[in-house]
């Protein structure tokens, strides 16, 4: 065999393992992160995100409902959960079983339009463009699976819960993707929800004490991790961020990484948990490399599905 066969050969197979076996490997990722106020209990939280779901991926959706038995304190969900005009029934029957652990969840471009057959050595040039026909999909019904399950949206917007005895604060930002983020709603957003929350005077914290000091946790979530995206909610006072978007670059060279990130995020930092520092402000990030693919590029090569479950402990653990 000539020495074009054999690449030829071995584009074919890995190709063949991407689309065929990897793109399959759901795997579940789990990290450590020491972000909780000093004494307080562990928190599990299940962080989902890009499952891009068609109805017919019944073993993607098995594989989803089987982290209910995980038993997380919390569910985080990045956007990108629909895959095709018929997506929502796939979510539905995949997230039925988390139906009262209580959740947060944001919007991805792909929740309000559908997938498309793309070049993708596009992606090369930078992050991808909006098509200019785009196929509408039914997120007003993707809205209200996740209200059912009791689930808070936080597209440009905040809100508060109590998990076992720690104060979280969430804000997030609809997709910066195709430019639906609000950033200078944040702040007032923030006011607005400790105005309206009954327990908000007694966990408002002093101005001159640590926020963890106060027995809270300010958490930022987005689904696609922009700079701009992230100095922002540092700024805001984000400890923890969590996003997704970047499919971990979907295709990756062992040993090297991410080829692409689809936005101006580092290539270091496109998937897992790391440090983003603002100043003299620094928060950790989760980004997730996500679930699924678009039908139209169905392989993943070095880089599986993922879910992430992060087990938040206290800073002097």
């Amino acid at each position: 065999m000539t020495g074009a066969g054999l690449v030829a050969g071995a584009g074919l197979a890995a190709f063949a393992w991407g689309s065929l076996v990897e793109r399959k490997r759901y795997t579940l990722r789990q990290v450590r992160v020491p972000v909780l106020p000093a004494g307080s209990d562990s928190l599990r939280v299940l962080h989902l995100s890009d499952l891009h779901m068609a109805p017919w991926q019944r073993d993607k959706q098995e594989w989803v409902r089987s982290l209910a038995t995980l038993r997380p304190d919390l569910v985080v969900n990045t956007g990108d959960n629909l895959g095709h005009v018929d997506g929502v029934s796939g979510i539905e029957y995949a997230f039925e079983p988390f139906a009262g652990i209580p959740g947060v969840f944001v919007n991805g471009s792909n929740d309000y339009f559908g997938p498309q057959l793309k070049n993708p050595f596009k992606y090369f040039g930078g992050p991808s463009m909006a098509h200019s026909h785009p196929i509408r999909l039914d997120i007003d019904s993707l809205h209200r699976v996740f209200a059912g399950l009791g689930w808070k949206d936080l597209d440009n917007a905040a809100d508060v819960l109590s998990i076992r005895g720690t104060r979280l604060e969430f804000f997030g930002v609809d997709d910066p993707h195709i430019g639906r983020d609000r950033l200078d709603l944040i702040a007032g957003a923030i006011d607005e929800m400790r105005a309206n929350d009954p327990l908000a005077e007694e966990t408002w914290p002093d101005p001159a004490t640590p926020r963890a000091a106060e027995g809270i946790l300010t958490v930022g979530v987005t689904h696609a991790p922009y700079q701009r995206v992230l100095n922002s909610f540092v700024n805001h006072g984000a400890q923890l961020i969590l996003a997704g978007h970047t499919h971990g670059g979907q295709v990756c060279v062992p040993k090297f990484g991410a080829l692409v990130t689809n936005c101006d995020v580092p290539r270091r930092q496109v998937r897992g948990l790391s440090l983003w520092n603002q100043g003299l402000r620094t928060a950790y990030l989760n980004v997730s490399a996500g679930l699924g693919t678009s039908i139209y590029a169905p392989v993943r090569f070095a880089c599986p599905p993922e879910a992430t479950l992060l087990t938040l402990t206290a800073v002097d653990a």
